[in-house]
């Protein structure tokens, strides 16, 4: 009997068991909450439909192997649109909250927003047994990683934040020679970037509710953060510079480029951690201070204690605006170090020589090995991808469909038990430059910024453990209704 594409899933399993006469046992018990049987069309949503959130819904379908069964943004007139005119029997929803309660037969959704709705929107996908992709950062801040982290464990959900960068096979180049010990013990690494790429270090735009969009729902767009008037600018891209809603230059790429040196050196929660930040002066004398955004650059230095395969301490530096390290002597001078214009990049520096690479997204990764003794080693300069975004999204919805804790759930590069950690890790060096920018009155009514020292972390804990006030910033407020 032809099945009638009407019937839910649901529905078809409990007419074959009455016509049957046998019980059905649940898929949850079968497999866990969440379990899809490999036979089965996984039925997918997306919280934020445009930009990135475009491309992570259309891989996941798998070229319509899978069902998109609902789509939520909170503005459909931009790039959403054509998301919808590509899955037009997509049920629209302005609000994700909404749709999750409506739409029960949601199995998974990708999570491509804004950062500060990663935590709120992964939080309440989970508490009702999704599974979730959630693009990077998976967090906006150290705590809510630590939350997301535990909580796909207990709920037992298939996760994986976008990273795509984590299953490009390049990276099993720079894992080998890590594993072999090429370039000896490892106790530096510095890592730069180009952005920010949108405005940054600047003065917030002031609110302007007549310049609001009519079709942008700007409260759902706020979300946790706290309730102010439209502020142009911020939708659809411009909001990554602001702390209220993005996690700046580290939020966009540190976990492309952090990713490589944390996964092949199997790092772990960072103890230290200090920074300086790049200063604009508007009038003579007084640099701007702007801490409701992020600055125009900045240098860190995180360090970590010894791992099983990075056998000595490692001092981690990251500059981003533009700046860079020094171009190592043993690259030849007219050559780039790490990508294409030297414009992102890591360096992993060894007793024996070191490994460069590009950025870990879509840019080709270009892993290259230089030893003192003159041997080079090289991978391709242009990569081979047999599929988008390196399958890491269909990936991610295989292991859904396999199960929580299935040999393809284990095999993905960013779930959560991973991501997290990495995570905390990048968002560690966005405490330390808010941490930067504390100030207080002194006595002689000048401004004193108090709290620019090394930060010790005990990861455990998710605490400054020599600076209580820094501690604020490990979590953040939240509205009510977009809670954690």
């Amino acid at each position: 009997m032809k099945k009638d594409k009407k019937d839910t899933r649901r529905e078809f399993l409990k007419k074959s068991a009455l016509a049957s006469s046998i019980f059905i046992v649940p898929r949850n018990v079968l497999g866990g909450p969440g379990f899809i049987s490999p036979s089965d069309q996984l039925n997918l949503a997306a919280i934020g439909s445009g930009g990135k959130g475009a491309s992570d819904i259309t891989n996941a379908s798998v070229q319509g192997r899978e069902h998109v069964a609902a789509l939520c943004d909170v503005d459909f007139s931009g790039s959403a649109s054509g998301t919808a005119k590509k899955f037009p029997k997509a049920k629209q929803y302005a609000d994700y909250r909404v749709m999750l309660d409506k739409e029960k037969d949601i199995d998974a959704v990708t999570i491509s927003t804004p950062d500060h709705i990663h935590g709120p929107a992964a939080v309440f996908a989970m508490q009702r047994g999704k599974h979730v992709y959630v693009q990077k950062p998976m967090s906006h801040n150290i705590s809510e990683a630590r939350i997301l982290t535990e909580m796909a464990r207990d709920q037992k959900v298939v996760t994986q934040m976008g990273n795509q960068g984590g299953s490009n096979p390049l990276l099993n180049m720079v894992q080998n020679w890590i594993d072999t010990d090429a370039i000896g013990p490892i106790s530096e690494i510095k890592i730069w970037t180009n952005r920010p790429v949108w405005p940054q270090g600047i003065q917030m735009p002031k609110p302007n509710q007549n310049m609001k969009p009519d079709a942008l729902n700007w409260n759902l767009w706020l979300g946790p953060a706290k309730e102010k008037p439209y502020t142009p600018n911020m939708h659809p891209f411009s909001w990554r510079g602001w702390w209220d809603y993005g996690t700046g230059a580290l939020g966009d790429v540190g976990c492309h480029l952090i990713d490589i040196p944390f996964r092949t050196l199997g790092l772990k929660y960072p103890t230290s951690a200090e920074c300086s930040v790049g200063s604009v002066y508007s009038k003579m004398w007084t640099a701007d201070y702007l801490p409701e955004g992020c600055p125009p650059s900045s240098l860190i230095s995180i360090n970590f204690d010894a791992t099983v395969k990075s056998k000595s301490a490692i001092k981690m530096s990251w500059s981003d605006g533009g700046i860079r390290p020094p171009h190592p002597d043993i690259i030849p001078a007219n050559s780039d170090i790490g990508g294409v214009d030297s414009a992102n990049g890591v360096i992993m520096i060894g007793e024996k020589g070191i490994i460069t690479t590009n950025i870990n997204d879509n840019s080709p990764l270009m892993p290259k090995l230089f030893l003192f003794d003159g041997t080079t080693e090289f991978g391709a300069e242009v990569e081979e991808i047999l599929e988008p975004e390196y399958g890491h999204q269909r990936k991610w919805v295989d292991a859904c469909k396999a199960g929580f804790n299935s040999k393809e759930h284990l095999g993905l590069t960013s779930s959560f038990d991973y991501a997290g950690p990495m995570t905390e890790t990048v968002l560690m060096g966005n405490l330390a430059i808010r941490s930067y920018m504390l100030r207080e009155e002194k006595e002689n009514g000048r401004m004193g910024y108090f709290a620019r020292k090394k930060l010790l972390w005990d990861g455990e804990k998710m605490r400054v453990t020599n600076l209580e006030a820094a501690n604020q910033f490990v979590s953040r407020d939240y509205r009510q209704g977009f809670t954690m």
